[in-house]
């Protein structure tokens, strides 16, 4: 089971470039850009604009989200996603891989692959290693524009893999799932900033601590299935029990949902508002932090 998962949730850069090369390219298969980066460090349109996979298109994360929402990359409506990504040419038959050019091989892709899939998308891929490891390994390039031809998909929320405030609060009395927060263990504990304005560190009661990066190798890859499976253990995470994952915005958190998927458990939930969204609603007494007490 974890291993026709493994198979489907990742792809390798080699891989890729062979189907591309094969000319697989099209309505069966279609390559996003998902990256991402906070203003002023990077430009990820750009960025896209000078290189990219051929034939990949731009996923645009700050398009293709709740406009109307207070918090930062909210899921959009089920009309909303089916029309964006119809327009890249993502038809519900399609098979869709994602990637990122960021340092750490990949950050935003596996929030992509978890839209995706949240949408009712089960063929969604990553590329394992990102848009870093694609380079090093020497497969082409292009800065030629992509035109796909749009395509009809039909968006249903799967709301299982969903997390709103109201059951993340529901859940500290009832204990129906275990929460993960994939933020590193400063901000986890608020001995380290939160990232922002207006947002302190900290956590809410309950959550384990399982940072994000810690899921990839130094080259940007997954980690193999038994360095994952050994890190779930660690932490008393049960796989065999209902799942959800916290992070600031409901980002990284779509990695531990990648991992603990590839050890074949398909419904963890992302919460979406995730840190963001309960430190400015949650009571000041269900916020543990250390932040204060360092500052005064």
């Amino acid at each position: 089971m974890a291993n026709q998962l493994f198979s489907k949730a990742l792809v390798s850069a080699k891989w890729l470039a062979e189907a591309l090369g094969a000319r697989r390219r099209g309505p069966g298969l279609r390559v996003l850009d998902a990256s991402w980066y906070p203003p002023g460090e990077r430009d990820a349109r750009q960025e896209y604009l000078e290189r990219h996979i051929p034939g990949a298109s731009f996923f645009d994360i700050e398009v293709c989200k709740d406009q109307a929402s207070p918090y930062e990359v909210m899921l959009p409506s089920e009309q909303v996603f089916g029309d964006y990504v119809g327009s890249l040419g993502v038809g519900n038959n399609t098979h869709v891989v994602v990637y990122d050019g960021d340092q750490l091989g990949s950050f935003y892709a596996p929030r992509a692959w978890w839209m995706f899939r949240a949408f009712g998308h089960r063929q969604v891929s990553v590329l394992n290693g990102g848009f870093r490891n694609w380079v090093r390994e020497g497969h082409p390039m292009t800065a030629e524009a992509t035109r796909p031809e749009p395509a009809q998909f039909k968006a249903k929320l799967d709301r299982r893999l969903v997390k709103s405030f109201e059951e993340m609060l529901e859940n500290l009395q009832t204990k129906k799932f275990q929460v993960v927060d994939s933020r590193s263990e400063g901000r986890y504990r608020g001995t380290e900033p939160e990232p922002g304005q207006g947002i302190d560190p900290g956590h809410f009661p309950g959550t384990i601590n399982m940072p994000f990066m810690n899921f990839m190798t130094e080259s940007g890859h997954e980690k193999p299935l038994e360095e994952l499976q050994k890190m779930f253990s660690e932490k008393n995470v049960d796989l065999a029990r209902p799942l959800a994952v916290t992070c600031r915005r409901g980002v990284t958190a779509c990695h531990v949902a990648l991992a603990a998927y590839l050890l074949g458990k398909e419904d963890v939930a992302i919460y979406d508002g995730s840190w963001a969204e309960w430190f400015k609603r949650a009571k000041p007494e269900l916020i543990v932090t250390e932040w204060k007490r360092k500052s005064g």
